[in-house]
């Protein structure tokens, strides 16, 4: 007897379901309001670039959204006067050890309260889903106060080790270890690996789902972040984008100016989310997975 051929769909819409006219019409619908939400969300970034075009007079005075001229030498002299490689170099290496802390100090956190659970673990982990409930700019000023007494303004590791220590990138990490196999675990364990070791070499090689997302957080996160750059990198050279465009704001700029600056940082955001579009929409979908 012949066997039944299996067919897959992998689509919630088939293709003969948009012969019925009703399906078709919904179809319909919901593309066409797709668009709009994508021009809804496009139209801001798109009137910011166009704006950089504009000298101050026809900023201020005129109301059309297309320049009378595209002269791409606006731009240059604003990046130019804005330094902006000096401040994306700094941001970069901001960014940079906030990604390796991130990852590297909460997901051993995560990994030590899942599957190590020393004495206390519950009490440690309270007290983490607690840290949650406080605002984080109420810590602000004794965080401040304790990096300055013990001398790390005007460096990176205090942004660096704040990334380091985030109560909502732990509980990920933890969300996610509680659903690795345990019977890897209890092999590494036989063949006497350490729970460091195990950490390094099953724990994260495991863990690319739920480190993809703690990345593009902490890279989001330490990029835009002004409050905690401005107190400790101030008057140094190694401000920050956000820090230098407040600075910049406050300078003898005109509005126009600031506008280009505005393009010039959320270029890397941007590019950010083109590349790891797949990723963020799937964040929800990356919470673990099954042994």
């Amino acid at each position: 007897m012949a066997k039944k051929e299996k067919i897959v769909y992998n689509s919630l819409i088939r293709d003969f379901d948009l012969k019925q006219p009703s399906v078709m019409t919904g179809y319909n619908i919901i593309f066409i309001f797709g668009i709009l939400v994508a021009i809804i969300g496009i139209a801001p970034l798109l009137w910011l670039f166009l704006s950089g075009f504009k000298d101050l007079r026809e900023f201020v005075r005129e109301t059309n959204i297309i320049p009378k001229s595209f002269d791409f030498n606006k731009y240059i002299t604003t990046w130019n006067q804005f330094n902006f490689i000096k401040y994306y170099r700094n941001s970069f290496i901001s960014v940079i050890g906030s990604v390796v802390c991130a990852v590297f100090f909460n997901g051993l956190l995560g990994y030590a309260l899942s599957r190590v659970k020393p004495i206390g673990s519950k009490v440690i982990y309270a007290l983490v889903l607690w840290s949650l409930l406080i605002p984080a700019t109420t810590s602000i000023v004794p965080l401040f106060i304790n990096i300055t007494k013990i001398g790390l303004t005007q460096s990176f590791i205090p942004i660096w080790l704040s990334i380091g220590a985030n109560a909502f990138f732990v509980v990920l990490f933890k969300n996610f270890f509680d659903d690795l196999p345990q019977s890897l675990i209890d092999a590494a364990r036989i063949d006497g690996a350490s729970d460091f070791l195990i950490f390094l070499r099953i724990a994260v090689p495991l863990s690319k789902p739920i480190m993809m997302v703690i990345i593009i957080y902490a890279i989001n996160a330490a990029w835009s972040d002004f409050l905690l750059p401005f107190l400790t990198l101030r008057g140094s050279d190694l401000e920050t984008v956000m820090v230098r465009l407040f600075q910049f704001r406050l300078s003898r700029a005109n509005d126009i100016d600031i506008v280009r600056a505005v393009v010039f940082a959320i270029i890397p955001p941007i590019i950010l989310f083109i590349i790891f579009q797949k990723q963020i929409a799937g964040m929800s979908l990356h919470s673990g997975i099954k042994g």
